[in-house]
């Protein structure tokens, strides 16, 4: 299964970067409805996109304490 990281917005599309720092361009109307900015995206072997909900807060967990760690927070 393939990952891509939602980078950001830009227009009607969303940036989504995977493992090897590749970048794409999927157009909004593409995402599932919970989709944003940060959230971890798996292609399906049907070639849907769901949001990994588990990876995503994995993520986010670690940019919070690294940011702890950073800032003395």
């Amino acid at each position: 299964m393939k990952q891509l990281i939602i980078d950001r917005y830009e227009g009607r599309y969303a940036i989504c970067e995977d493992k090897e720092q590749r970048y794409f361009a999927i157009e909004l109307s593409e995402l599932p409805q919970e989709a944003g900015p940060g959230c971890v995206l798996v292609i399906t072997e049907e070639g849907s996109l769901q949001v990994d909900q588990e990876e995503t807060q994995r993520r986010r967990q670690r940019i919070l304490e690294k940011q702890r760690r950073v800032f003395g927070e």
